[in-house]
């Protein structure tokens, strides 16, 4: 007969099992691995770089009259009054910064711009000969972030920017053909600009053939005002 007032014995202690205990080392070194990993990679790619990369020229056309030419250049920030040239080891369209009694200087800065993605939004003072877009490349690639673009004037006595010589961006004084492009004044076919406007009621006197542009995203100017 069973004594009612016995008492049962304790349970036997579970076994821990010892499965767990390595699943978390395991987790714990693939945790510090990739940390570790991240800080190389950070370490190696974030700091910017100076080899410059030339993108080809930007020719003007009717669709966008004025478009200087345009190449680029990666070295660091530029400011106004400092001269550059072209770069030979990123011909021929590529340029770099450098001195301006340097025998390779070719162009002195007249302006800095903030650089833009909107195609014709620069609008460089009068008298620029050529615009050179600024990027920063990161971790060596040869493209780069636009920061700035470099209004240029060229050192020679060379000025196809100013009004009426044919080149640089368009601007009053200039001279286009009857299909928007721009040509130098005085010769067969030459139109005088005498606005760039919004819209055709915007011409002043004088005006006989305005010539109404396609659109151009960026672009200040919808409207040719020209003596015909």
């Amino acid at each position: 007969m069973a004594n009612p007032y016995q008492v049962p014995p304790p349970p036997a202690p579970r076994r821990r099992s010892g499965g767990s205990v390595v699943a978390v080392i395991v987790l714990a070194v693939i945790i510090i691995g990739g940390f570790i990993a991240l800080q190389k990679l950070n370490k190696d790619d974030g700091k910017p770089t100076a080899s410059p990369s030339a993108s080809p020229s930007a020719k003007p056309t009717a669709k966008d009259p004025g478009s200087p030419e345009s190449s680029s250049d990666t070295s660091s920030a530029w400011k106004v009054g400092d001269c550059g040239g072209p770069d030979p080891a990123k011909a021929p369209d590529g340029y770099k910064r450098t001195g301006c009694s340097d025998s390779g200087a070719s162009f002195k800065a007249i302006d800095i711009k903030e650089a833009s993605i909107l195609p014709g939004a620069i609008q460089c003072p009068p008298g620029t000969d050529l615009m050179i877009d600024v990027s920063i490349s990161y971790g060596g690639t040869k493209s780069g972030i636009p920061t700035n673009t470099v209004c240029g004037r060229n050192l020679s006595n060379e000025h196809p920017g100013d009004a009426g010589a044919g080149g640089g961006q368009l601007v009053k004084g200039d001279c286009v053909t009857s299909q928007a492009k721009e040509v130098a004044c005085g010769g067969s076919g030459a139109q005088k600009v005498l606005a760039l406007v919004k819209t055709k009621s915007e011409c002043p006197s004088g005006t006989t053939d305005p010539i109404e542009l396609t659109i151009g995203i960026g672009r200040p100017y919808d409207v040719i005002c020209t003596d015909g």
